[in-house]
């Protein structure tokens, strides 16, 4: 299995005019290029390209004999340029949004020649970017799987956002915050009451559960900078796909939403759905059932499995 970073280097203008020298890096896991159907995956806000393999983060669906098989699948996974994971950082966030990764995608394509994708697979921001690439080539696959995403960001995501933007542009410990807030968006009322049920931690003199998100705020902090933060939270603020040109999109969509979840309502997805059966017929709508909000996507994967497994059978 290929796990090592590929870079591909070009010169990109923004959708702003700003012109950057990108340096996009990928992953491909599975089959190699050219010698099997070609599977795109759009990774999340904190993701990246390493999907697979022992320290995979969509392992449980990616691998060999997987749902995602990589001994029928190539496997491929771009790193959102600046999110750092290939030590590529971007100081000017702000010049680039959704839309610009979706360019930068195609091209990383156009370079790497493929035409056509067997599917697209993304969650939360990963999907947007995947609604947006389809909005620009609605030929480029034959399955699109958007996964706890919409095609755009609501009102109520973005304020979340906005929220998470005030707490990263603070001085004191503004990525452990950040992650903090996000960790509650993330999650549902009955997910941490169910887990927590108040109970305390005597050693440290607080509730487990304030334990749990502290951990998480470090946690991301060692792992993650500052700066890549700043350009994934606006990026999430601002998925636009245009929305005129979603019924020319010629893949098979089955959009997969959470019941529970706080950023992408599954009301938002449904409604999508239903908007787009009634000029599309191959469009499909999946329910993940949870208590766990938006990060289900991330912990029910036998709920994942049994949805996806038939979809690319199909």
């Amino acid at each position: 299995m290929k796990t090592e970073l590929n870079y591909i280097n070009f010169t990109y203008q923004t959708d702003s005019l700003k012109e950057y020298n990108i340096s996009l890096s990928y992953q491909l896991f599975g089959k190699d290029l050219f010698s099997a159907p070609i599977i795109l995956v759009n990774h999340a806000l904190t993701g990246n390209s390493n999907v697979s393999g022992e320290n995979g983060w969509w392992k449980q669906l990616i691998g060999e004999d997987q749902v995602i098989d990589t001994n029928i699948y190539s496997v491929l996974c771009f790193n959102i340029p600046g999110n750092g994971y290939d030590d590529f950082f971007i100081d000017e966030y702000e010049d680039f949004t959704p839309s610009d990764i979706a360019n930068i995608f195609l091209q990383g394509l156009e370079i790497l020649h493929i035409k056509c994708l067997h599917a697209i697979i993304g969650g939360s921001l990963g999907g947007g970017v995947g609604w947006e690439m389809l909005a620009k080539n609605p030929h480029l696959a034959e399955i699109f799987i958007p996964i706890a995403c919409d095609f755009k960001t609501h009102d109520w995501l973005h304020a979340q956002c906005l929220v998470q933007k005030f707490l990263l542009n603070h001085d004191d410990e503004p990525l452990q915050k950040a992650r903090i807030h996000a960790m509650l968006c993330y999650r549902t009322p009955e997910s941490l009451n169910d887990r927590f049920q108040n109970k305390y931690n005597q050693e440290k003199q607080r509730l487990e559960s304030e334990d749990w998100l502290v951990y998480h705020g470090n946690s991301l902090n060692e792992r993650f900078s500052l700066k890549s933060y700043k350009l994934m939270n606006h990026l999430l603020m601002n998925i636009n796909a245009d929305e005129k040109k979603l019924k020319k999109i010629q893949a098979r969509m089955h959009l997969i939403s959470v019941d529970t979840d706080l950023f992408f309502p599954a009301s938002e997805i449904r409604m999508c759905f239903e908007k787009l059966k009634e000029k599309k017929e191959n469009v499909f709508y999946h329910e993940i059932q949870s208590i766990h909000g938006h990060d289900a996507f991330l912990m029910e994967y036998k709920q994942l499995n049994n949805i996806i497994k038939p979809i690319l059978k199909i």
